[in-house]
């Protein structure tokens, strides 16, 4: 086998497990583990990976501002998945907080065409104007200053507001989750402090996040998982972060 092929080879197995091992790995192609450990230094150099001891990590996409808005048509039927196990959680006479996200704009979706008594409290300006569409919903916009994509709202005036409120249950968007470092992230540090304030004030709180943002970081980590209720994601996660989830006792909540 030519070192490029088992190079290839190697990617590919830390794209599915997430990591891989020098023993392993040497067993695997009838090689020295010194030849192994080559490989991987060559790879991690070429930005590909991440070496451990005894073994080397998937580097975890680091994702770029972007607008909320320009999210809207990606990862579609994840974000219908996430939504249809997420309003499951919600009861009678609830207040819900949903914040900025596009995965709470298809819990809004959802939520419109039911006919539920509850109370929708949001800082996102399309989940207002998406709910205003059924009278049955009673709609609470928290306002402040409006974020830099124009998606929402945050800043003194929302964490003000938010401080006032005890939402039943409160679902809050993620940028990334990292479950084995026990972090979750977004993109702004307004709108992760935020999105902390949601999560402590209310007595229940999910991340609904698609399941490729558990191999994504953003840029500020604004919560920990043992702080959660739950995690709620389209596809079940590799082993290694359902068992890294309980041990956190965060539930990973499924269509």
């Amino acid at each position: 086998m030519f070192l490029e092929e088992r190079q290839e080879i190697i990617l590919n197995m830390l794209a599915r497990d997430g990591k891989v091992r020098v023993r392993e790995l040497s067993e695997k192609f009838k090689v020295t583990e010194d030849c192994i450990r080559k490989d991987l230094g060559a790879l991690e150099k070429k930005g590909k990976l991440k070496r451990t001891y005894g073994g080397a990590v998937r580097i975890r996409e680091n994702s770029h501002m972007v607008e909320v808005s320009k999210h809207r048509n990606t990862d579609v039927e994840a974000k219908q998945r996430i939504a249809q196990a997420a309003v499951k959680l919600i009861h009678e006479k609830d207040m819900v907080f949903l914040d900025i996200s596009t995965s709470n704009l298809a819990i809004a979706e959802l939520l419109v065409k039911m006919d539920q008594d509850i109370t929708v409290v949001t800082n996102m300006i399309d989940i207002l104007v998406v709910l205003a569409r059924n009278p049955k919903i009673r709609v609470v916009f928290a306002g402040g200053k409006i974020n830099k994509s124009r998606d929402g709202f945050w800043g003194g005036m929302t964490l003000d507001f938010i401080s006032h409120l005890k939402p039943d249950i409160a679902f809050v968007g993620a940028v990334g989750v990292d479950v084995k470092e026990n972090s979750v992230s977004t993109y702004d540090i307004d709108d992760g402090i935020n999105k902390a304030s949601i999560i402590r004030h209310s007595k229940k709180a999910y991340v609904v996040a698609e399941a490729r943002k558990l191999s994504t970081d953003g840029n500020y980590n604004y919560t920990s998982l043992d702080t959660l209720s739950g995690l709620i994601t389209d596809t079940l996660p590799a082993r290694d972060i359902q068992d890294a989830a309980d041990s956190y006792g965060v539930e990973i909540i499924l269509p």
